[in-house]
């Protein structure tokens, strides 16, 4: 139901976007500390608060082999206690500070938000020092967040979206971390002890890994010497990056029966890098064929002119170790066959036939439009800033993005759909009861 409002709410925002400013306006500068840490910085001083988001690179993929989990559960307990203070006292002195902290892991990436106010910058952050460097890992608190993931493990084995997306990841990468939940099972959790969730912390929170955004109430110099105290005692370097991620998906249909009266289904094949000279001309693609619009293919062909599904998408998925591309709808049981088909065969037809100019001049309009929407609070501005870095964008990047979007041509997008969109190489796992769908690879 929530993906159905907000496609709904895609069409007039299209239109509204006309008339928004095509530029982020957003001055960013970067701060070099004295110990060496790097930073991206946009100063606000209108209001006394900062946000401020740390990613640090390796994220769940850090586990250790048989130790699936860990970095998750580890990443759960930060806030349960330091060094002098247990969870309840570490949550009472947050909250007098008014401060907010966030504490997050990802595949790729530990993340780490931080707000506070100006008058309280000192005391919250060595708060969240605390939190980072020397959390104590109390043995009842490891029970009591080891208890939340186990349920949590439980309520996605009863989810067909979630099976779906954890058996696409198994046959796309296998034996790679990517190739399981980040959550762990509900064995590897339960086998978890202590020291490993002190070795977790131990190999994801480095120095030489972390990507620092921050906006707000503060000048360079108070940044730099913030971020010395904060991160000066972590250790320099940690376990080994994983490796890249080997794909191994087979073209075809997997059918994971589930007893529900409407199918998940998700799919993809291969996908481009961010780096890639293609990357925004196949960005543009994708939002003709799927992404973002109530307008795209997807939309029109598969809910609108059919009314197979409430919602489809599909997007680019650029991990640090993979890139894939790819989609998702649900379905009836009865009309899943006939929506995959669909889907297929606009795969094949977008590659084939290409796009139009007005198709490419619209996705233009919305995917400018919508950018300046983006920067609208400092934490989103912040997460912007690291995930800036994080794929090697310029400092400018900000304000010449729409520019690369706007110089894509259609000979780019219909090169890149003729080379990149592959609908033979499409894998389709589908959970659910659907009629006249059979599994179709091993």
């Amino acid at each position: 139901m929530i993906r159905t409002v907000l496609t709904l709410l895609a069409l007039p925002a299209l239109v509204f976007l006309a008339a928004l400013p095509a530029r982020a306006d957003v001055d960013i500068q970067e701060v070099t500390s004295p110990g060496g840490l790097t930073a991206w910085l946009v100063e606000d001083h209108s209001i006394p608060f900062t946000a401020l988001r740390l990613h640090f690179a390796g994220g769940t993929s850090l586990d250790l082999p048989g130790k699936r989990g860990a970095t998750y559960l580890m990443s759960g307990l930060l806030e349960e206690g330091t060094a002098g203070m247990d969870s309840r006292d570490f949550a009472r002195a947050v909250d007098s500070l008014a401060a907010s902290f966030d504490y997050s892991a990802h595949d790729d990436t530990l993340s780490v938000d931080a707000r506070f106010l100006t008058e309280n910058r000192a005391a919250a952050m060595d708060l969240l020092k605390g939190s980072i460097v020397a959390p104590s890992f109390p043995d009842d608190a490891v029970e009591r967040v080891r208890q939340q993931v186990l349920s949590i493990i439980r309520g996605d084995q009863k989810d067909p979206g979630d099976i779906a997306s954890e058996t696409f990841d198994r046959l796309a990468f296998g034996d790679h971390p990517y190739g399981s939940s980040r959550k762990g099972t509900l064995d590897s959790v339960a086998a978890l002890t202590r020291d490993d969730i002190v070795t977790a912390h131990r190999n994801a929170f480095v120095r030489d890994r972390v990507t620092i955004g921050a906006v707000g109430d503060i000048t360079p110099e108070e940044l730099g010497t913030l971020l010395d105290s904060l991160l000066g005692d972590l250790p320099e370097g940690g376990a080994p990056l994983p490796p890249r991620a080997d794909l191994t998906l087979t073209p075809g249909v997997t059918v994971i029966p589930y007893d529900t009266p409407q199918s998940e289904a998700i799919w993809g094949h291969e996908g481009i890098d961010v780096t890639d000279p293609d990357f925004f001309a196949a960005y543009v693609l994708n939002t003709i064929l799927g992404g973002g619009s109530f307008e795209s293919r997807m939309m029109q062909e598969v809910r609108e002119k059919r009314g197979l599904t409430y919602g489809v998408s599909t997007w680019l998925s650029d991990g640090d170790s993979a890139e894939m591309w790819k989609g998702m709808m649900a379905s009836a049981n009865s009309r899943m066959a006939e929506a995959i088909q669909v889907v297929r065969d606009e795969w094949a037809r977008i590659s084939a036939e290409g796009v139009t100019e007005e198709e490419l001049a619209n996705a233009k309009k919305y995917i400018t439009g919508a950018y300046p929407l983006r920067f609208d609070g400092n934490e989103r501005i912040a997460s912007i800033l690291v995930g800036m870095q994080e794929q090697g964008f310029p400092i400018d990047y900000a304000d010449t993005r729409n520019d690369r979007v706007n110089a894509v041509t259609l000979e780019d997008v219909n090169r890149v759909a003729a080379d990149r969109l592959r609908a033979e190489d499409l894998q389709f796992v589908v959970v659910g009861q659907p009629e006249g769908l059979e599994t179709t690879v091993e």
